[in-house]
C-alpha cells in the first residue's frame, strides 16, 4: 500500500520544465558576441594595431598615423597643453614624440621637452578613452575637445552628453571606471572588450537615450 502512495505522489508531482527562455537568451546573446568578434575581424589591421601597442599603454585611444610607425594619440592632440593651457590645442606633424609605441604631437617644443620629461604625468586617465564609457566596461569614444581635470588627472569624455552623464554622480561614476578599467579593461584587446560589454552588459549599463533622459530630469529638477 506504501509503495503505491509512492507512486502517486511521484506522478502527481509537476514536471520540471527547462528554462527555455533563460537558455535562448543566453544562446542569442552568445551569438551576438559572435557577430561581434566577426565584424572585429573585419575591421582594418591599422586600427586594431593603433588601439593595441605592444607597450603599457594598452588599449589607447589612439588612430593610425600616417606620419609614422605607431598609433596617433587622440588624433594628434597635444596632451600637454591640457596642462598648461587648460583646453584642446592640435599638435605639430613635425614636433612629436614615441612613448610606450604610440605617437604623440605638440604645438610647441617647449610642450614636447615637457613630455619627454615626464610623459606618464601628462597621459589622460583610462588612456584617453571616454571615462564615462569605462563605467561601463566599454572602451570606446574619447574627444580631443571633450576633457574634464579632476583631481589634479585629465579624464577625456565622447562629447557632452558623456560628460553630463558623468557628472550626475561623479564620486560613483569615478568608482566604477577605476574597478572596471582595473579589473578589465586595463591590458585588453580594445576591440574584443567592446564586444563583450556591449553584449554583457554591466548591471547599471544606460544607453543614450536612456542617459540624456536623466540628465534632462536632473537640470529640470536644478531649475
Amino acid at each position: 500500500m506504501a509503495h503505491e502512495n509512492s507512486n502517486l505522489t511521484r506522478s502527481a508531482r509537476p514536471a520540471l520544465k527547462p528554462r527555455t527562455s533563460d537558455n535562448r537568451s543566453f544562446v542569442e546573446s552568445m551569438r551576438a558576441f559572435a557577430a561581434a568578434v566577426f565584424v572585429i575581424s573585419l575591421v582594418g589591421c591599422g586600427a586594431m594595431s593603433a588601439q593595441n601597442p605592444g607597450g603599457s599603454l594598452k588599449p589607447v585611444n589612439a588612430v593610425p598615423d600616417e606620419q609614422s610607425a605607431g598609433g596617433l594619440m587622440l588624433k594628434g592632440a597635444d596632451v600637454v597643453a591640457y596642462w598648461t593651457m587648460n583646453k584642446f590645442v592640435q599638435g605639430k606633424p613635425e614636433i612629436a614624440s614615441q612613448y610606450e609605441g604610440v605617437n604623440f604631437r605638440f604645438s610647441s617644443v617647449e610642450h614636447k621637452a615637457q613630455f619627454d620629461k615626464e610623459p606618464k604625468k601628462y597621459i589622460p586617465e583610462y588612456n584617453g578613452y571616454c571615462a564615462n564609457g569605462i563605467v561601463y566596461g566599454i572602451p570606446w569614444g574619447g574627444d580631443a575637445d571633450s576633457f574634464k581635470m579632476i583631481n589634479g588627472k585629465l579624464y577625456m569624455f565622447g562629447g557632452q552628453g558623456s560628460r553630463d552623464g558623468w557628472d550626475l554622480d561623479v564620486p560613483r561614476n569615478l568608482a566604477l571606471a577605476e574597478k572596471y578599467w582595473k579589473e578589465e579593461v586595463q591590458g585588453s584587446n580594445s576591440f574584443l572588450q567592446r564586444s563583450k560589454r556591449l553584449v554583457f552588459r554591466v548591471p547599471h549599463y544606460r544607453s543614450g537615450d536612456e542617459l540624456a533622459k536623466e540628465v534632462a530630469a536632473a537640470k529640470a529638477q536644478k531649475s
